[in-house]
């Protein structure tokens, strides 16, 4: 009789512990698939504003000539343009946009972002003239990143424009 008895429990501690090890499982996958699903979701939003972003600062931008019209001091004057660095030939970057752009992220970043229409921190760099627009990925703990190079044309001088949307945060659209 003590044997039966001893049976029983290791028979009710063995379901007890495959049910347990089920519901785990099934909890575990379930958590497992939402973050995967998160995750390439955030991403492919990331790629998918990257790409809209390399199109936009090819553009002339909205109005043309957005960046005689800009005010730096009055940055509600930046809602009603659209940012673009073309000059009007195809791949050809203006110098004043570049810069009125990059007096813009040094003078306020995050009005910035909205100018550009973009969710995620970004950086633009050119190889030839050296200037680099928005905050640099390297000097913070980067979560996620994204990288466009697209070849352009500065001065008559054949360039590459380097743009990155990055993010610090985990799995967000900031």
């Amino acid at each position: 009789m003590k044997a039966q008895f001893w049976s029983f429990d290791i028979i009710f501690a063995i379901v007890l512990f495959v049910f347990a090890v089920v519901l785990l499982t099934l909890v575990w996958t379930d958590i497992s698939g939402e973050f995967s699903i998160s995750y390439s979701g955030n991403l492919a939003h990331m790629q998918s504003q990257l790409q809209s972003l390399g199109t936009q600062l090819l553009s002339t931008g909205t109005p043309s000539n957005w960046n005689l019209a800009l005010n730096l001091s009055s940055e509600g004057t930046w809602q009603n343009l659209s940012v673009g660095l073309g000059n009007g030939t195809s791949g050809a970057l203006s110098q004043g946009k570049i810069n009125s752009l990059y007096n813009m992220s040094n003078t306020n970043y995050q009005v910035t972002k909205q100018s550009l229409g973009i969710a995620y921190e970004y950086y633009i760099t050119f190889s030839t003239t050296g200037v680099a627009i928005g905050r640099n990925p390297a000097t913070t703990n980067v979560t996620s990143i994204q990288s466009l190079s697209l070849p352009v044309v500065i001065n008559g001088v054949p360039s590459r424009m380097q743009i990155q949307l990055w993010s610090n945060s985990t799995l967000s659209i900031e």
